[in-house]
């Protein structure tokens, strides 16, 4: 979706729109494993003012998405319902000086220096930072066994019991406390 900067209101304007985000799927593979796929159209709900040049977006968005956990690789959905805001400044341009060092207050902050804002690598960036960095199917998961590659959230492992480090023998066979 793309915004008018001059039809950007001082007063709060709300809107409810849906965004295609399908290419994000194209984009994120990591090899021949997908840690996530994201669904074809996400729900938006945004609020979006001017103060002076500075332009502010408050909003949520939701998602049903799926996931392979990165314990046992099976497959599972998961929802994100999620709150966002930025803030947009016009551009300052290039620096007299070249390379400048960020302040604390500029990290937060995005630029603009077009007369339409295009919302769509924007609210992308929102869904980028919503995901957990580790996709996991339930907090519980116990994963695969390393030996035999059993699902030991289905079935119990079928290696023989483990005798455990060969080099680490000698101290199995310290008494403690005696």
């Amino acid at each position: 979706m793309k915004l008018p900067v001059d039809d950007i209101p001082q007063s709060p304007r709300e809107i409810h729109f849906s965004e295609r985000i399908e290419d994000l799927n194209q984009l994120y593979p990591r090899g021949n494993v997908r840690d996530f796929r994201f669904p074809q159209v996400l729900k938006i709900d945004l609020v979006y003012y001017r103060s002076g040049r500075e332009l502010f977006f408050n909003g949520r968005f939701e998602g049903i998405f799926a996931g392979c956990c990165s314990r046992c690789l099976e497959g599972f959905s998961f929802n994100i319902d999620r709150n966002f805001d930025f803030v947009l400044s016009p551009d300052p341009g290039k620096s007299e000086r070249g390379a400048e060092e960020l302040r604390r207050e500029d990290l937060g902050l995005s630029f603009y220096a077009t007369e339409e804002i295009n919302l769509t690598p924007l609210i992308t960036e929102q869904v980028m930072l919503a995901l957990p960095t580790r996709p996991l199917c339930s907090d519980d998961c116990r994963g695969l066994c390393g030996g035999c590659g059993a699902n030991l959230n289905d079935e119990p492992c079928a290696c023989s019991a483990t005798v455990g480090d060969p080099r680490m023998a000698i101290f199995r066979t310290l008494k403690v406390g005696r």
